[in-house]
This record gives C-alpha cells, sequence and structure tokens, in this order.
C-alpha cells in the first residue's frame, strides 16, 4: 500500500472514531442534559485500539483494502454507543464489558494477520477444519459443559465464563466448504436428467447436500438454534452455487431446507413456536405466554415510534423491547436514529460485504475466491437473518447482529473473520513480483 493510501485509510478510521464519539456525546444530551463523564476515556481506549489495528494491519497486509477497516470500526463504535445507551435504560447492559470483548478482538484481529501470513495454508487443513467445526457445532450438546439460555443450547459453560462455539464454527466450516469444493467443483457440476429449464445434479453427487442439510437439521432439533442452521446450510449452498454455477443446487438446498423446517415444526414443539410467532405475532395468546411474542411486537412498536428520522439518542424507550441489547439491538437503535439510520447502518454493512466480494473476485486461485465469498456470504446472511427476523419477515432466529450485540464469541469471531478477508484482500492486492533482468543477458539475447 502506498503511502498516499495509508494516509487516507488513517483518516477514515479517525473520522469514523469522531462518529462514535459525537453519538456518544449525544446519548449523555439526551439521557441526562450533558456530556458523559466517560467519553474522553472511552474515546482514547476505542481510538488507541484501532490505531492499534491499523499499524499491525500496515506492517503485515500493506496492500489489503483500505475501506474494511474503517468500515468495521464505525459499526462496532455504534454498537458501543448503543449499549450504553441500554446500560443507562435497562443496567442489563455494559459498555465497559463490552470495550473489553472489542479489545480482546482486536486482538484476535492482529494475531491472524501475523501468524497466518499465507491464507492458501488452510487449504491443507480442509478435513481437519470440517471436524474441528462439526465438533464445535456438537460441544453444547456435551454433559455437564453445554448450557441452555432462553431456550437454546448453544452454550458452553466452564466455571462462571461461557461462550457460543457455533460462532466459531461457522468460520472453520467455510474453510472446509471452500477446500473440499475446490477439490470436488468438476464432479458437482456435472449435469444429470433435465427438468423443464433446469439441468438436475446427479443423483450420486447428492451426498455433499444431504449430509451438510442433516447436519443443520440436527442443529435446529437439537440444539433449538434456528439461526446457526440457517447460517450454516445457506454457506454451503451458495459457496456451491459459486463453485458450480448451476441453479439447480440452490433449487434443491431451498426445497430440502424448507421441508425439513417443516416436518421439525409438526414434530418438535419448540420450532412449531417460532413459526406459530412468526405467523400470529399479534395474538393475544402468544403475546403473554412465556417465550412467546412479546420481544417481536415491543421491537416492532419501538421502531414504528422512531418513524423515519428516529426519536434521538437518549431519548427513546429501549427499556420497553426485551433483550434489546442483545437479540433485539436493531430495533433499539432504529426507534432512537429511525428508518434513516437504520438504512445509514446496512449500508455500511453492505460496503463491507462488497468489499469482500471484491475481494473474491480480484483472488487469483479457486480456493481464496471461494473462501472470501463464503465469509463475505455469510456476514451478508447473518444480518439478513437478524434484520429480516427483527422486522418479522422472517421467523426469528436467535442471532445477533453483527459487531452491535453485546457478548464475546460472536465480536471476537467476527473479528478473525474480518482478518481472514483482510489477509485474502493483501494477497489480491499485492503487485506481482518483478523479474530483475541482467542487462547484459539481455543484450545477448537481443543479438
Amino acid at each position: 500500500m502506498t503511502a498516499k493510501r495509508r494516509g487516507a485509510q488513517l483518516v477514515m478510521l479517525a473520522f469514523a472514531v469522531a462518529i462514535v464519539m459525537v453519538a456518544y456525546a449525544n446519548v449523555g444530551l439526551g439521557e441526562g442534559g450533558k456530556v458523559p463523564a466517560g467519553m474522553l476515556g472511552y474515546g482514547l481506549g476505542l481510538g488507541g485500539l484501532m490505531l492499534a489495528a491499523y499499524f499491525v494491519l500496515a506492517k503485515f497486509a500493506p496492500w489489503a483494502d483500505p475501506l474494511i477497516l474503517p468500515l468495521v470500526t464505525l459499526v462496532n463504535g455504534l454498537g458501543l454507543v448503543m449499549i450504553y445507551r441500554l446500560e443507562l435504560a435497562t443496567k442489563l447492559a455494559s459498555a465497559n464489558t463490552q470495550l473489553f470483548w472489542t479489545a480482546l478482538g482486536v486482538v484476535m484481529f492482529s494475531a491472524t494477520l501475523i501468524v497466518l501470513r499465507d491464507h492458501r495454508a488452510l487449504q491443507r487443513m480442509t478435513y481437519t477444519a470440517g471436524f474441528v467445526g462439526l465438533g464445535l457445532l456438537i460441544l453444547p450438546m456435551t454433559p455437564f459443559l453445554g448450557k441452555q439460555i432462553n431456550g437454546a443450547r448453544i452454550w458452553v459453560q466452564v466455571g462462571g465464563f461461557s461462550i457460543q462455539p457455533g460462532e466459531f464454527a461457522k468460520l472453520a466450516l467455510v474453510v472446509f466448504f471452500a477446500g473440499y469444493l475446490v477439490a470436488k467443483r468438476d464432479v458437482l457440476a456435472l449435469a444429470g436428467r433435465r427438468l423443464l429449464f433446469i439441468d438436475l445434479p446427479r443423483a450420486r453427487d447428492l451426498g455433499p447436500v444431504l449430509i451438510t442439510w442433516v447436519v443443520s437439521v440436527g442443529v435446529l432439533v437439537l440444539e433449538k438454534d434456528l439461526g446457526t442452521s440457517l447460517l450454516l446450510f445457506g454457506a454451503f449452498i451458495a459457496m456451491l452455487y459459486v463453485a458450480t454455477q448451476r441453479t439447480s443446487w440452490v433449487l434443491i438446498g431451498v426445497l430440502l431446507f424448507a421441508g425439513g423446517a417443516f416436518v421439525a415444526g409438526q414434530l418438535f414443539s419448540h420450532v412449531g413456536d417460532r413459526f406459530q410467532v412468526w405467523l400470529n405475532p399479534g395474538d393475544p395468546e402468544l403475546f403473554n405466554r412465556v417465550g412467546g411474542s412479546e420481544q417481536l411486537m415491543q421491537g416492532l412498536f419501538g421502531m414504528g415510534s422512531g418513524g423515519i428520522l428516529g426519536t434521538g439518542l437518549g431519548q427513546g424507550h429501549p427499556y420497553l423491547i426485551p433483550l434489546s441489547f442483545s437479540d433485539f439491538i436493531f430495533a433499539a437503535t432504529g426507534e432512537e436514529l429511525g428508518l434513516t439510520g437504520l438504512m445509514a447502518l446496512l449500508m455500511v454493512y453492505a460496503l463491507i460485504v462488497e468489499r469482500g466480494l471484491r475481494t473474491s473476485i480480484a483472488a487469483r486461485d479457486p480456493f481464496s475466491k471461494l473462501l472470501a465469498g463464503g465469509l463475505s456470504f455469510i456476514l451478508a446472511w447473518q444480518v439478513f437473518i437478524i434484520v429480516g427476523g427483527v422486522t418479522n419477515l422472517i421467523p426469528l432466529t436467535g442471532l445477533v447482529t453483527p459487531f452491535m450485540s453485546q457478548g464475546g464469541s460472536a465480536l471476537l469471531a467476527n473479528w478473525i473473520l474480518i482478518a481472514l478477508l483482510v489477509r485474502m484482500s493483501d494477497a489480491a492486492r499485492r503487485p506481482p513480483p518483478q523479474a530483475i533482468q541482467d542487462e547484459g543477458l539481455t543484450q545477448v539475447f537481443q543479438r
């Protein structure tokens, strides 16, 4: 990266931190009529962390896309602002804790860039990554380790410390998907019988899709985690389509997941309840039921009261929305920033995904293309799933808003995801080495 581009990246990073600090001041002014006393500490803390990340990036990935880090800083910083706002309103959130997890996320980001000098080494760990990913998915089902919270068994607790292994499993499984599809894409691209205008795959090639489908349905049924199930299966189908360019795989995937979810909804009450809440959120019986539609409806009421421009930071009623600091932080943000603020936030997410997809297009080898595309897709897919659930476009899934919701597991995993994208971006944008020619030999050959 040229010195000029580095300077532009540093300016964008400073601008992102400045936006966060202005929002932080607005929370204090809206809540208590004065600038928060800890504003300088938060500003220096966030700015220092991102400056450290900038120096690591400049040293170990100098040709990386200059926009990714400032964009992620902006989203992560706005998440800190909203958690501080919710801490004042509900006393359930903790901005200090989230700042600690952000610092740890930056450490993981930096460590990934320092240790992983060539991301193509991950291709040699394809099946190891697959076993690790499956192991992490199964871990919450382990006796004495797994813990059920809010109806979902997706946590592992050791002493007073708990994590969500599924957040890290998605990274390992995307690495596995990329390596596997690079090796098998020619076979999976072969066409079988033609039905109407679609070339169906051969029956013998359905094995990988069926195995992934069984795993995703197992996560849905056993761990009561619709979000991770939908995320992983959707990522595999998307990467399979990118690798083979076969639309039939997408149709088969949609039919399999829809059919599996429908059957699970008929056989298992916890799955059926999610669909009942989605179809009839205004039903008084569902509204008053434990785990019913109250949080969904309160979130919709909050976004509705925010209108186009919002009530203003610090002037809404986020304490009325259950889980406003985690699953429903998007709804709490919509109340105070309005539709305009939510659209701007979604645009920032879209830019992060666009830079990841640009990296995928620019990559020089098939594994890098699939891995960058898969990581970009799961980030976009996760945003769609959580926003769709909060707005009642799709059933609620229990996923959190990337970089914004309180919690450590998702934040750490997403910072590692960004580090992988930055590493691949550096490799894709780095100019090829120029051959050093001997002038005398050149003249001899010219003669």
